[in-house]
């Protein structure tokens, strides 16, 4: 295969003008491992480790709006200085593989792979993230509902790249949590995340449906508990977990059962909503 590196994002992006065919490589933690399985085997491939633009990330001089280039690594969202803004996210990203791949993988691989299992990705949809997207052409963002459309499927065109996303500064609690068949380098068998921003809950959940799913209705009930922090009742916070796991829509594979994926995403939602009311 023939492997471009590009030292601009303009650079990149007329290289993905002339073969929209072309892979694009982040961190390569997902790419190269399909690689080598054959599972994928490009001609042409556009590496973005050399495109600074991608990998910094900024916050408005008032800290309410963050915008994170979608080469920054897990590493630095696990332990930079942007992990106290975000801390759903820092924790997020301190679950994915091992110190290693912390250090390749991107934010931007994890949407480009758009797995279901990806750990950010819970997050991002709790926060109500706008992910942008570049061409040679255009510029264009869009929320992250309508990002991920499909289990590996997102609204990227072949000509685009995912140029980073932007996220609101939470004002309240943030939290995330994930059950896999180990404590370490797992891919995750549920995962959730919640967030109390301006009084209102929002709740996601990853490794549970074709997509990252948001239980709406659950967060309804929530926020109709009253303005949040709250204190929570136990068989609230349990009546809010069975909400999430009813709207949860896991599947029977190699990793679980559906059932167990349904149960874990109900008390992981308890659990999470507990916190957030201490």
């Amino acid at each position: 295969m023939t492997v471009h590196i590009p030292h601009s994002l303009e650079e990149a992006l007329e290289l993905l003008d002339k073969d929209n065919s072309a892979a694009l490589l982040s961190g390569g933690t997902d790419f190269m491992v399909e690689v080598n399985f054959n599972h994928r085997r490009p001609e042409n491939v556009i590496s973005l480790k050399q495109v600074n633009e991608l990998s910094t990330w900024t916050i408005d001089s008032k800290k309410q709006h963050i915008f994170i280039g979608s080469g920054v690594t897990h590493h630095e969202l696990e332990t930079g200085t942007i992990a106290q803004y975000l801390p759903a996210l820092a924790q997020a990203s301190r679950t994915v593989g091992s110190p290693q791949i912390r250090a390749a993988g991107t934010i931007g691989g994890n949407l480009g792979t758009c797995s279901p299992a990806g750990d950010t990705l819970p997050v991002l949809s709790a926060m109500n993230a706008t992910v942008h997207l570049a061409s040679a052409h255009q510029s264009r963002s869009i929320s992250f509902d309508e990002f991920m459309v499909g289990p590996k499927r997102s609204n990227r065109q072949p000509n685009e790249i995912i140029t980073g996303v932007s996220v609101a500064v939470p004002n309240g609690w943030q939290g995330y949590a994930k059950v896999g068949v180990r404590n370490a380098m797992v891919i995750s068998v549920a995962s959730a995340c919640l967030q109390v921003h301006n009084g209102e809950v929002s709740i996601a959940l990853g490794s549970v449906g074709p997509t990252v799913i948001r239980c709406r209705e659950a967060e309804k009930w929530a926020n109709s508990l009253g303005a949040h922090p709250l204190s929570v009742s136990s068989d609230d916070a349990k009546h809010f977990g069975e909400l999430v796991g009813s709207e949860s829509r896991p599947i029977d594979d190699h990793r679980s059962t559906a059932s167990y994926r349904r149960h874990a995403v109900g008390i992981l939602a308890t659990r999470l909503l507990q916190r957030s009311s201490q």
